[in-house]
């Protein structure tokens, strides 16, 4: 999530194109299913989250909001929840309906948006939400089911994980992106002197095109290593209007880093179940292989973090090269731009 250096990442030509290709089982550690060790969903979703209310790290145009204030803006609601959802009606969408929908969306699903009624000056700030999981992980099956993502010129929506004293803990970013980007991009970030890259060598374990393989981060170079997904449904209005999907991490030490997009037709029968068997899922849009990163030393202690800037080092460093108008910090007085953006997610699970 956090990365001035991605804007260089973005405007880069796709310079690894790889086609699908069938996944051998034989590279997973375990072949049989995964059972849930935390299931987020419905009423009490937001009991187990902590609402972050510190300053953008990315420099974006927003103004975290504490779970209160969140909640009396209609800025973080379930839908059904009588509580919330009608305050959000009348007071965040002015009357509009989410342009998303699906018939799989639940009907207490967890909706994170950015204020998009206020009136905000050019190069002001929107109030918005940043929310991390209070239980950490070192490793797991974590999948994240949403009906819709984040849209919108000068928006950048993220879906990730961070470990400690960052860079030393890693960060992995399962779905993320900025303004027009149509395909999600999967980026690592390593902080230790052990090594992590991605093995170009072996671009048959993964369908997503490699836009840098260095996984080394900095505080002042903090791009890391990034595979841009193949499918045109894995971001944005693709994604929103197939009805949405899942995306999935699979962290596993002795064999890797593997994520997966399905869309909302495509989702494994044996995720559906919540008996998750990656071995059968085929070949994973990205693949950090344990043969070329130390996973155990550099990815621990992990919490699960869902949140969406404006702007920012990314979203505003790519702006022009984007195909939106104007300027990134004159989108921002352009309260209807932020109508969609918004996150409809129908679960958030951890399987181990």
């Amino acid at each position: 999530m956090r990365s001035f250096y991605k804007v260089c990442l973005a405007t880069l030509p796709l310079t690894i194109l790889v086609g699908a290709r069938q996944y051998s089982p034989s590279r997973y550690s375990r072949t049989t299913a995964y059972s849930v060790k935390d299931y987020y969903q419905g009423g009490d979703f937001f009991d187990d989250w902590d609402f972050y209310t510190g300053s953008d790290p990315t420099g974006g145009n927003v103004i975290y909001q504490s779970k209160s204030d969140a909640q009396s803006k209609g800025l973080a609601y379930v839908n059904g929840d009588s509580d919330n959802d009608n305050d959000n009606d009348n007071d965040n969408d002015n009357g509009h309906t989410d342009s998303y929908s699906s018939s799989s969306s639940s009907s207490s699903s967890i909706v994170l948006a950015i204020d998009s009624t206020s009136t905000v000056a050019a190069g002001g700030d929107r109030d918005a939400v940043r929310i991390s999981s209070q239980t950490s992980y070192t490793g797991g099956l974590f999948v994240l089911d949403a009906s819709q993502i984040p849209v919108g010129c000068s928006v950048w929506p993220s879906f990730w994980t961070v470990g400690p004293n960052w860079p030393y803990g890693g960060e992995i970013d399962i779905v993320e992106g900025i303004n027009n980007q149509a395909q999600n991009q999967m980026t690592v970030h390593s902080g230790t002197n052990y090594t992590c890259t991605i093995d170009t060598n072996n671009s048959d374990e993964y369908t997503g095109s490699v836009l840098a393989s260095n996984c080394y981060s900095t505080e002042s170079s903090d791009a890391g290593c990034s595979i841009k997904d193949s499918s045109s449904t894995s971001f944005a209005d693709g994604f929103n209007n197939a009805g949405g999907g899942v995306f999935a991490l699979l962290w596993d030490n002795s064999v890797g880093l593997s994520m997966w997009h399905f869309a909302r037709s495509d989702i494994p029968a044996d995720l559906t179940s919540q008996a998750p068997t990656p071995s059968n899922w085929g070949t994973p849009s990205g693949f950090w292989s344990a043969k070329t990163c130390d996973i155990t030393d550099n990815f621990y202690e992990h919490q699960m973090v869902i949140d969406t800037t404006i702007c920012g080092n990314w979203a505003a460093g790519a702006y022009s090269q984007s195909g939106c108008s104007g300027t990134c910090t004159d989108m921002v007085a352009d309260a209807s731009n932020y109508v969609d953006a918004k996150w409809v997610i129908n679960y958030v699970a951890v399987y181990q």
